[in-house]
């Protein structure tokens, strides 16, 4: 009998330390799912630790993005991090490519870096890229067009039914290149995405009628079509002009001047788009404080980079009106004296 009532207790006492352990992982598991939805539904910062190598998103190669990225590696390697320069599509691939984490760093225009924080162009199928932060300013990106001089074509009007190259899928150029057609109600015939190099070769091998593309000036593509053909480099002027601007209110007037190509004849009247470094809300906030400062304090690297650079002060910076910005640049261009407008203050930043 004794034995019976001893084997009872030390079963219930085994079932009630079993019920205790089962209550208590439970729990836990509980805590720690709550946790992560948290985090998750909530958009906090997640700070990631100072990087050791990053990725930076350029373009195309002959295009300036893919040459200022080689500059931005540069001043990194002197912060003792090191970067990996890619060949990209250009703005809207490099929102892609930071949402996703592949690239550390990016360039993007304003048109692409509205649509993409919107959720607006038919790029984003409806997706917000609300990640994005904005951490120096860089340049104007001018559109302008080339055909060869045999033709006879100054204006892209002149494009009608004839075979054009718009830039690469996911570029400035190619996203708003066809826009601008549209907008302006020319009927082109095939429009090729390509990059700046390669249809810089179509058209002198005669594969293209006319190429349209955009970046920072001078144009490397550019410059090297003029040493094989005689061009006409020509823009957007008058009643286009402001038209284009109308129906797409990111772009700016702009003037390419005077020779900044051999082959154009006086400054070229044409838009423009505002470029900026961008990065994603987790970076690393020293991190992000330190490339800023270097990238302004080594402007003068910058330029011999590419002239465009000379545009990229501290000041202009206050071309951005609207886009959230990365804390760690706040930080810097407050401490400069910038007084930057209160809608660039993302929701995370504590003043």
């Amino acid at each position: 009998m004794k034995k019976t009532k001893s084997l009872l207790f030390f079963l219930m006492t085994l079932f009630l330390v079993v019920a205790l352990a089962a209550c208590s992982d439970s729990e836990e598991a509980g805590d720690a799912e709550g946790s992560g939805d948290s985090e998750g539904s909530g958009g906090e910062v997640q700070e990631q630790e100072y990087p050791s190598s990053v990725t930076i998103g350029t373009g195309s190669q002959g295009g300036t993005y893919y040459i200022w990225g080689g500059g931005l590696a540069s001043l990194l390697g002197d912060l003792d991090v090191t970067a990996n320069v890619e060949v990209t599509g250009g703005p809207v691939h490099n929102i892609q490519l930071l949402d996703s984490g592949d690239i550390q760093l990016g360039m993007a225009t304003v048109g692409p870096f509205y649509e993409g924080y919107n959720g607006e162009g038919e790029w984003t199928a409806g997706n917000t890229y609300k990640d994005l932060r904005v951490i120096f300013p860089m340049y104007v990106t001018p559109f302008h067009w080339y055909s060869n001089a045999s033709t006879g074509v100054t204006n892209i009007r002149d494009h009608e039914g004839e075979r054009v190259g718009v830039g690469p899928a996911g570029g400035t150029p190619g996203t708003y290149n066809p826009q601008i057609y549209e907008a302006l109600g020319i009927e082109t015939g095939e429009q090729v995405q390509a990059g700046a190099s390669d249809m810089t070769t179509q058209l002198l091998d005669g594969q293209l009628d006319h190429v349209g593309f955009a970046a920072g000036i001078p144009i490397a593509a550019v410059t090297e079509a003029e040493t094989q053909a005689e061009i006409n480099i020509y823009g957007i002027d008058g009643e286009d002009r402001s038209k284009v601007i109308e129906e797409l209110p990111f772009f700016q007037e702009f003037t390419i001047p005077e020779g900044t190509y051999e082959q154009q004849e006086g400054p070229i009247e044409t838009i423009g788009q505002y470029n900026f470094g961008i990065i994603n809300k987790n970076a690393n906030e020293d991190f992000v404080y330190d490339l800023v400062k270097a990238f302004h304090e080594n402007n003068d690297q910058m330029v011999q980079t590419h002239a465009s650079a000379k545009n990229a002060t501290e000041e202009a910076i206050l071309n951005n009106k609207e886009f959230p910005m990365h804390p760690g640049a706040i930080k810097y261009y407050e401490e400069v004296g910038i007084d930057l407008p209160d809608a660039v203050y993302p929701e995370e930043y504590e003043k």
